[in-house]
């Protein structure tokens, strides 16, 4: 009692989280990483894979030196460069065992090292700069074809640039996924705008690669919404299962980084198999979207669809539920469709 006031113990994990040095705890057997802090999470995301092992997050380590320092009681430091926020910095990253721990656990400190490094950038840029000027016709046109692929599948692209006009496509068997976040507006609303876009940006940064990493097409995101297809503009037959995969990691991605981060998103994910036509809009500002029946029916599933929810009508469940497990939900008087009999996207069958 001191003052007339009780002593509160500390809250370790609050500490461990406003840490400015991003920290992590790894099994050094396998790699996998037991626990992060949201500094280490946002300097290396999982990217498409929530559950990737240390040796995929940070792409510099060199497993078998790691080991054999820390095996003999030493630190083991290496640099690497990260991306927490669209733009490069150079981190230095060393490895310590915990002394005595049972099981065995190793401590990650990844240290920004920008300031340390400014003065070579300054004098690197010096040099560069004759080359840059060269090569900047290159890079313009490089830039205004990311651009256009951000926005258009590349078979479009590839069809606008050779014939300056692009025509509307149906597509039968596609696949469609639609995900918003729960409470967004009042987020934006109590929230710093600049932080919260960031935020957002890294997630759908995260989603970006998920999608590619199944094959599929990231459509368009309008405010906190991101739309994803898969069999467009190229079929797929098991399209149905790839949309699966990726709300599945969608939704995983989340969890792990609300679990790192003192911020909570929710989404609500909804999934349709149905025909759609593709066509690019716009003469002057292009747009490549969507439109008919499937596209209006995973709109549906996913306002109808819970918080951290992925919702399904029966004709996509018969499509994937020999590969995924599903939780039946009763029949919905689903406006413009009338009865449908909807299902919750549980997981992938082992």
């Amino acid at each position: 009692m001191l003052g007339g006031m009780t002593a509160q113990r500390p809250d370790l994990n609050q500490i461990f989280q406003a840490l400015s040095v991003g920290v992590a705890l790894v099994d050094p057997k396998n790699w996998a990483i037991l626990h992060e802090n949201a500094r280490f999470f946002q300097l290396f995301p999982p990217a498409g894979d929530p559950d990737a092992p240390l040796t995929a997050r940070i792409a510099g380590l060199r497993a078998d030196r790691a080991a054999a320092r820390i095996a003999e009681g030493r630190k083991h430091s290496f640099e690497v460069e990260a991306t927490p926020s669209g733009r490069p910095i150079p981190v230095r990253v060393e490895m310590r065992g915990v002394p005595n721990s049972d099981p065995p656990v190793v401590v990650v400190e990844c240290i920004d090292a920008s300031k340390e490094k400014e003065a070579q950038y300054m004098l690197d840029s010096y040099s560069k700069l004759a080359e840059r000027h060269q090569a900047e016709l290159e890079k313009e046109k490089q830039r205004v074809e990311r651009l256009l692929l951000n926005i258009m599948p590349k078979a479009v692209y590839d069809e606008l640039k050779e014939y300056g006009t692009t025509t509307p496509h149906r597509f039968d068997c596609v696949s469609i996924l639609m995900l918003d976040f729960a409470r967004f507006t009042s987020m934006a609303i109590s929230h710093d705008a600049s932080s919260l876009v960031t935020e957002l940006n890294d997630i759908f940064t995260a989603f970006d690669r998920i999608v590619e990493n199944f094959g599929c097409e990231r459509i368009r995101t309008i405010g906190d919404s991101y739309m994803a297809v898969a069999g467009v503009p190229n079929a797929a037959p098991d399209h149905a299962q790839s949309i699966a995969k990726v709300a599945l990691r969608m939704r995983r991605y989340i969890e792990r980084r609300n679990a790192a981060h003192p911020e909570e998103w929710r989404c609500r994910i909804g999934i349709n198999a149905g025909p759609v036509i593709g066509s690019l809009v716009g003469v002057q500002k292009y747009v490549y979207d969507l439109f008919g029946p499937g596209v209006n029916l995973a709109a549906r599933m996913e306002s109808l669809s819970e918080p951290m929810k992925i919702t399904l009508c029966e004709e996509t469940y018969d499509l994937i539920k020999d590969d995924f497990i599903c939780t039946e939900l009763g029949e919905v008087d689903v406006k413009g469709f009338g009865m449908k009999l909807l299902y919750n996207l549980e997981g992938e069958r082992r």
